[in-house]
C-alpha cells in the first residue's frame, strides 16, 4: 500500500496575521462598522479587537478562524456571482427575499452571532453559483 503524504498546512497560530488582515479588508469593501466587525468575528472583547485592528496580527481562536474562514467564502462567490465589484459588495446589505433570508439582508442574517448563519450564507451563494 502507498502511502500519501498530506499537503502541508500551516499551525492554526500561524494563520491569525493572514487572517485578520484578510478580514479588515473585507471590512472596508464592505463598510462595516466596528459593532458589525466585532459581532462577525465572534464579539472579542474591545481591547481585543483593538489589539487585533491596530496589529493585524494576533492569535485567534479556532472559532474566529472559522468566521474569517466563511467570510472569505462569501466574499469569493459574490465576486463570481456580480462581476461588479460594487453590485457584489453591496449584495450583502439588499434585502432578500429567498426563504433563507425571510425578506432582510444575507448581512442581517450573518450579525445574529451565530457562526451557523455564517454557513448558511456561504451555503446559499455557493447553491447559487451551481456549487451544491
Amino acid at each position: 500500500m502507498q502511502v500519501h503524504p498530506q499537503p502541508e498546512t500551516l499551525p492554526a497560530a500561524d494563520l491569525g496575521g493572514p487572517a485578520l488582515r484578510t478580514f479588515f479588508r473585507l471590512a472596508e469593501a464592505w463598510k462595516l462598522r466596528i459593532a458589525e466587525q466585532r459581532r462577525l468575528l465572534g464579539d472579542p472583547p474591545e481591547s481585543t479587537f483593538y489589539k487585533w485592528k491596530r496589529h493585524q496580527d494576533g492569535a485567534l481562536g479556532r472559532d474566529t478562524l472559522e468566521r474569517i474562514s466563511y467570510l472569505l467564502g462569501i466574499w469569493k462567490a459574490l465576486q463570481i456571482l456580480f462581476p461588479d465589484p460594487q453590485q457584489a459588495d453591496a449584495w450583502l446589505r439588499k434585502p432578500n427575499s429567498a426563504s433563507t433570508f425571510g425578506g432582510h439582508s444575507a448581512l442581517e442574517r450573518m450579525l445574529s452571532g451565530n457562526v451557523a448563519d455564517l454557513y448558511v450564507v456561504r451555503q446559499y451563494l455557493d447553491a447559487q453559483r451551481g456549487w451544491n
